[in-house]
Order: C-alpha cells, then structure tokens, then sequence
C-alpha cells in the first residue's frame, strides 16, 4: 500500500493536474496551428479528451481524467468525429462496474502495457544526491529550440515545434534544459497549479543517454516546483513489461517517486 497517497476510489488530483496541463497548452498553441492541425481539446469537469491527429504519441490523442458514464459519454461523441489514432485512458482496478461494463459495451479493446502514474511528495523524501548533468530553464528567446527538442525527442514532426514552443515563459510552465557543457542535451517541462505539479516532456538526445540526464531534469523540477509551493509531483511512464526495460520508471523510483496506480489504453 502506498504510505503518502492513500487509497482512494479515484485519483482524481493526480489526472486532474496532467489534464489541466493539456488544457492548457491547447489553450496556449496557436490558432493558426490549432486550424492547419485539427488540434482540438474538451474539457470535461476535472478531465479532457483531446486531439491531434498529426502527433503520433497517445497522450495528444486521448480522453484522460474521466469515471462517470456521463463524462465518458460525452468526450466518447465528441471523439468519434476526430481523426487519426484515438484512445480511452481508465484506472481499471478503480472504476465501477458500470464504467467497466461501457468499455466492453464499445468493444473498446486494449493498446499495449498501459501507463504508471507515480508520484512524489517531497516533504517525506530524502534530499536527493546532486546531479551529475547541469540544468538551467529555457529563455523566451531559445523557445523554438525547445520545441525542436521536444519533437525530435517524441518524433513528432517539425509542423509542431510552435505546439511546445508555446509553453516556454508562460504562467505556470518552467522549462528546462539538460547541458553538455553549454550545449542543450535534454529536456523537460512542468505545469503547475495550487500544491501539484505535473511533469513531462521529458527527452534525451540519443548520443547522450544513460548519462543521468532524465535524473538531472527531473531533480532541477521538483526543486523548482518546492520554492514554487507544490506538495504533491506526478508523472507518467510506460508500465514496465518483460522484454522492454522500464528506464524511465525505475529513474522515476530511484528519484523518489511511488507507484500510484496504472491506466490501462483502450483504443476507440
């Protein structure tokens, strides 16, 4: 059993704070981007479904934060007119019957090893040791740097470098970047509001891995998020499984961070 999160039937602080996030960089993204990419986003209560087509990663095409028949039966209309890959993310272990019984009513079948939620409460935890790789947050001038990063590191293509580049020096966003000397390596954003924080972007070039740049990052955030007031960090990753390593997942344990609970992807 977790000791700092304790048991709930549904987290709903922990995929509030990642929707919210979402919300917020629709929001932020640009029209002309929003209407050339078909990049669209519902909020629904705590939760959103969200879409764009273009983006071959899962977390831009999704409905995420929702438990309710109701809640699924409105991001579920809106999703079906919406193109490319779409998915449902769910807590299977904690949702009611009745939403279990929607899944299999759609027919709605599963789409890989599904995703840990871990988190982080930093007044319980033990100072981590100094990082081996230097950080410093993003300038508002190097804004498309990052945003390249960011899609060669997700291998999103270059039309949406202005989809991250929006987020840089914007209210409740702090990006960062991992260095070689000077030179940008890595990199990783964080949103937040009130006491959470929610972590992501994260992205290493290749030729530098495995050299502590995701332990770095992840440090330089939550230290940031401490002086910022946040209690309470969360951050997904893809569910370890037997033949593919969970790097990022036991980088994330190594750092502090407790397993929550997995979601499970249903394709739509």
């Amino acid at each position: 059993m977790n000791t700092q999160f304790p048991d709930r039937l549904l987290a709903t602080k922990e995929d509030a704070i990642e929707a919210k996030a979402f919300v917020d960089l629709h929001r932020l993204s640009s029209l002309p981007l929003r209407e050339k990419e078909h990049f669209d986003c519902l909020a629904i209560d705590e939760g959103c479904a969200i879409s764009l087509p273009d983006a071959p990663a899962i977390g831009l095409n999704r409905i995420l934060g929702l438990a309710s028949l109701r809640q699924l039966d409105q991001a579920f209309d809106w999703m079906e007119h919406k193109a490319g890959n779409r998915f449902l993310q769910l807590n299977v272990d904690a949702a009611p019957d009745d939403v279990k019984n929607w899944v299999r009513a759609k027919d709605l079948q599963e789409h890989g090893p599904g995703w840990a939620k871990l988190g982080y409460c930093p007044a319980s935890r033990c100072v981590a040791p100094p990082a081996r790789v230097h950080t410093r947050v993003v300038a508002v001038n190097e804004a498309t740097l990052f945003g390249a990063m960011m899609c060669e590191g997700f291998n999103f293509p270059p039309s949406l470098i202005s989809l991250w580049s929006a987020i840089v020096g914007k209210k409740g966003w702090s990006c960062f970047f991992a260095l070689d000397a000077e030179t940008p390596i890595g990199t990783g954003a964080m949103f937040v509001s009130g006491e959470y924080a929610w972590l992501g972007g994260g992205t290493t070039r290749p030729e530098f891995r495995n050299r502590g740049v995701q332990k770095a990052l992840i440090q330089a955030r939550t230290e940031c998020g401490v002086a910022q007031g946040v209690s309470t960090f969360v951050v997904e990753t893809e569910v370890p499984s037997i033949g593919k390593p969970g790097i990022s997942h036991e980088n994330l344990r190594k750092m502090g961070f407790e397993q929550l609970y997995n979601r499970q992807n249903f394709r739509l």
